[in-house]
């Protein structure tokens, strides 16, 4: 049975430019696979706890024993605030080995990820995480305009983060899909860009649903594989 992790790491509810994005996604990917499942982990309503000494202890265990099997960390994890961290960190590995397809729906603050975000990749990267490839599709919300090749380009760290984060893990077929000005209309020295926005934001929901029928994604889907 196919399977699509949802995730959403934005403060906002409604409205949200990246929570639109990613639900236009997962939708046109029910529509399409009906018989799938959707493992939804939201970011905001149920946050991932920092990582504490306790992760840090089970990370450097598992690299000095050579473990990787998630039931053998689990048999061999005795400290009782160890096994607690592992416990979070196990069900997000479950969660992230299941999927064939993973859509992320994110903002950028401050340059960069949101917090909650970064936790849940804090958690789950160890050395020996090798996904070896679902496609993961990540839809942003940029308040500012972030062209590449331009000084307001060279302080997008979001983008960049992720796509490299997700290359350690063995990911490699990423697509981001952003909605940028999306403070016009409530920043006054960005309401000239008001067309702009919603413009992008109108193509970022037209790419969802492309994006959740296209045959890089059909392929992982019907393959059935599970990676990890």
């Amino acid at each position: 049975m196919p399977c699509l992790l949802h995730i959403d790491a934005s403060a906002r509810f409604a409205p949200s430019f990246s929570r639109r994005g990613s639900a236009a996604f997962a939708d046109a990917w029910r529509a399409a696979y009906p018989s799938g499942e959707v493992i939804t982990r939201d970011l905001a309503v149920t946050p991932v706890p920092f990582i504490t000494e306790a992760w840090t202890e089970v990370d450097d265990f598992t690299v000095i024993n050579g473990l990787s099997d998630l039931d053998e960390i689990s048999n061999a994890v005795a400290d009782p605030q160890q096994q607690a961290s592992w416990a979070i960190t196990r069900q997000l590995l479950q969660e992230l080995y299941a999927a064939d397809a993973i859509v992320i729906g994110t903002p950028m603050y401050n340059w960069s990820v949101p917090a909650p975000l970064k936790a849940w990749i804090d958690h789950i990267t160890f050395p020996w995480v090798d996904l070896a490839g679902p496609p993961v599709f990540i839809f942003t919300a940029r308040g500012g305009g972030y062209p590449a090749d331009t000084p307001a380009g060279a302080r997008d760290h979001q983008e960049p983060y992720l796509r490299y984060w997700f290359k350690t893990i063995g990911v490699t077929d990423i697509t981001f899909v952003h909605s940028e000005y999306t403070l016009a209309g409530v920043m006054a020295p960005l309401d000239a860009y008001i067309a702009q926005r919603d413009e992008m934001h109108a193509t970022a929901l037209f790419r969802a649903a492309e994006l959740a029928n296209a045959q890089n994604v059909a392929d992982a889907c019907l393959s059935g594989a599970t990676p990890g």
